[in-house]
């Protein structure tokens, strides 16, 4: 068993402040992502300037532990690369990519030969892996990505994706629904899911909203 100790220490901050669990933007799934998706945050009225996106795989955009795009949402995918290419896609998975899951990296390599899409490699799961997402893209300055208000976050977890854009000070993009029916989850996973949706119906009946990033004032 591979226990995820980032998210188990994260969470406590949620007793605190509740609102890093919370999305900017929720769709139902993959398909219904806006693309570009400063559109989603501009029809609610708020300013972006996103210039690279973050993806998770598993349940996502990809079965669990399969390495190719569900097929229903590959055309979506492949208009997701068109409007942020090269290295402005990034996967972040808490499987391919993380040490402690992927120890030789095959599965990175296998989720980046079948998508076209670069994988992280990670030594802290999600959501501390915040630091080495900036460090990435701080590599790859064509990305045009100079602060974690330029990032969004795609996942399906409120507690693993959503607080990892908000501890990086960027922006997240919810799926509600996974590539997986809740009907066909394990029973581990559907108690989780179903935990996740109602704290976050919880949360924004209390009208506790997710913050919103704010760029890093610049030296000089």
């Amino acid at each position: 068993m591979n226990l995820n100790l980032s998210a188990s220490l994260n969470v406590t901050k949620l007793l605190f402040k509740p609102g890093l669990c919370l999305p900017h933007h929720t769709v139902a799934t993959f398909n219904d992502l806006p693309i570009p998706l400063d559109k989603g945050l501009q029809a609610a009225g708020r300013q972006s300037d996103i210039k690279a996106v973050v993806l998770d795989k598993d349940d996502c955009f990809v079965y669990p532990d399969a390495r190719d795009v569900y097929e229903p949402y590959k055309e979506h995918f492949e208009r997701l690369k068109q409007a942020y290419p090269g290295r402005r896609l990034l996967v972040v998975s808490n499987t391919a990519g993380a040490s402690s899951w992927d120890k030789e990296l095959q599965q990175a390599a296998a989720v980046e030969k079948s998508t076209g899409v670069a994988v992280l490699a990670h030594s802290v799961k999600k959501p501390g892996c915040g630091p080495d997402i900036m460090a990435y893209f701080e590599r790859h300055p064509e990305t045009g990505v100079t602060d974690p208000s330029h990032v969004a976050v795609v996942g399906d977890r409120l507690t693993t994706d959503m607080m990892l854009a908000n501890a990086m000070g960027s922006w997240g993009f919810w799926i509600r629904d996974g590539v997986v029916p809740l009907r066909q989850k394990s029973f581990d996973d559907v108690q989780f899911s179903r935990m996740e949706r109602n704290l976050a119906d919880f949360l924004l009946s209390k009208r506790v909203e997710a913050p919103v990033p704010r760029r890093l004032a610049r030296r000089g």
